[in-house]
């Protein structure tokens, strides 16, 4: 993991590969942005000249490198581009500081150590800058050779290593509030970049089992409970739906139960995330061109393990419990059929009419256990329909629920950390589309609506009177476009953010 440091060294003195300052788009052209007063004076005032000349606009994400000028320790500056200059304040969202500083790292992959000197008015500044930097300069490795100077065995111009060190320039390291702030940074980086890795791990070596161990590791490193529902348990426990969806796999499935408590805590949320490590579709086979990403379809799981962790490693005063569904979907002689129906663990029937609609099957068990303690709010994740994606493109995630106030808290507190959600109906008349002649209700509906339909579906399996909220992640969980900002190719580890604040300001008591 990168390391973050803070230093009160000026830009021109700090040792190091790089000065990352920012820049904006200007009416006119660039604007430098606060935090680089040191660098323009070195320039005799003249970068914004400078950077416009190398063709830089400040547009968002655009980087551009120069020379350092003489006197300088580092031998390279680095400006990134922060988007329109803003109209009030000379103040930069936190968003848009977390992206620079993403786009930033990466270009700086194969350094050992940048400085950053991004416009910082608040603690919060700073905080988004540890963050955005952190993440920007995650990398999946595991399964590359690499040298120890960070370039590949195979190919000299291959893969590298992450940038080595962030060091925030100008900051007061003994300042309580900034270092309370850089270490909540640190946490939530790594932990969403535990997802990250847990979702790019080829799924021949994360399956059931092995995620459990995972998350069991987790759980003893951080004094966290961990319960493992095994095959045994599970058909013991009456859970159909999870058993149902992997009994056609060589693995079979598990539910994880993590117990985060803290001994002050007012109030308890479940966390339930969809864990389905390879999904083929089942004997309902993914078509060609489908499969090849379907290592991903366990990244809700992935976001409320690293979530629970997170709330742990700051010392939220909520109690937080996670369940993780996991099992594998795939076809065999003794894989659940279409027109098989199965007893769920509420006891409600489900006639299975399409074995690739799983999610919604494991996650159903999973929301009628965790009803039974009675928390305040249950949160699911999941990546559960290919319909969210084609109503809300691959960065956004969608948002519904039981409880109108509810969701829109989730959606305010997703806008606040930077996660793209919306909010989304559940037409009560899809419903019907899920009338079976056979069971109490078929696994799936109409294909117009279905993404909503899925989300009726969960709701069935909801204790009463308890807050719920769905989140379909199926779009921005995993990338399989470029980079951008902070967010990878591959894994994102999106909810995570939205998860841990959501604890946050269950803890603090602005949720009721």
């Amino acid at each position: 993991m990168t390391a973050l440091t803070l230093s009160t060294s000026g830009a021109a003195t700090l040792r190091a590969d790089a000065i990352v300052v920012g820049v904006a788009k200007g009416a006119k052209g660039p604007v430098v942005a606060p935090g680089a007063e040191a660098v323009d004076k070195a320039f005799d005032g003249k970068l914004a000249s400078v950077l416009e000349l190398l063709g830089a606009s400040g547009a968002e994400g655009e980087v551009t490198k120069l020379p350092a000028p003489s006197g300088f320790k580092s031998p390279v500056v680095l400006a990134v581009g922060l988007g329109a200059v803003p109209e009030k304040d000379d103040t930069y969202g936190a968003e848009s500081l977390r992206r620079a500083a993403g786009a930033a790292a990466r270009a700086l992959t194969g350094s050992k150590k940048a400085g950053f000197a991004l416009p910082v008015e608040t603690v919060e500044d700073a905080e988004a800058i540890a963050e955005g930097a952190l993440l920007g300069a995650y990398a999946f490795l595991a399964y590359q050779d690499i040298e120890k100077d960070g370039t590949s065995k195979k190919d000299q111009n291959g893969a590298k290593l992450p940038l080595g060190e962030i060091t925030l320039l100008g900051a007061k390291p003994r300042d309580k509030a900034l270092k309370a702030a850089t270490e909540r940074a640190v946490a939530l980086a790594e932990e969403i970049n535990r997802a990250r890795d847990l979702i790019n791990t080829p799924p021949n070596d994360l399956y059931p089992e092995s995620f459990a161990a995972v998350a069991t590791a987790a759980g003893k490193e951080h004094d966290i409970k961990v319960q493992v529902f095994d095959e045994k348990a599970l058909l013991k426990g009456g859970f159909g739906g999870i058993i149902g969806v992997g009994q056609g796999a060589t693995h079979g499935p598990r539910l994880v139960k993590l117990s985060y408590t803290h001994p002050k805590a007012q109030k308890t949320l479940a966390y339930i995330g969809k864990g389905i490590t390879y999904d083929s579709g089942g004997i309902s086979l993914k078509p060609a061109g489908h499969n090849e990403t379907m290592k991903c379809d366990m990244s809700g799981a992935a976001a409320v393990l690293a979530a629970v962790v997170a709330a742990a490693r700051i010392g939220l005063q909520v109690n937080v419990t996670g369940w993780l569904a996991l099992a594998e979907n795939m076809p065999s002689g003794n894989a659940t059929r279409p027109g098989d129906v199965l007893r769920m663990y509420s006891g409600k029937t489900v006639e299975v009419l399409n074995t690739d609609a799983e999610g919604r099957l494991v996650l159903g068990d999973a929301l009628a256990r965790a009803s039974e303690e009675h928390p305040d709010a249950i949160v699911d994740v999941a990546t559960l329909t290919g319909a969210m994606v084609v109503a809300l493109g691959n960065r956004t995630f969608a948002i519904m629920g039981n409880d109108e106030s509810f969701r829109t808290a989730i959606h305010e507190i997703a806008e606040e950390v930077g996660e793209q959600s919306w909010p989304m109906p559940m037409p009560a008349e899809l419903l019907k589309g899920m009338d079976s002649p056979t069971a109490d209700i078929a696994n799936i509906g109409e294909r117009a609506g279905g993404g909503l339909a899925a989300g009726l579906f969960l709701q069935e399996f909801v204790g009463e009177d308890i807050a719920w909220a769905h989140l379909d992640i199926a779009g921005p969980a995993y990338n399989e476009g470029s980079p951008f900002g902070y967010t990878p190719k591959g894994g994102t580890g999106t909810s995570v953010r939205t998860l841990v604040r959501l604890a946050e300001r269950t803890a603090a008591g602005d949720l009721g």
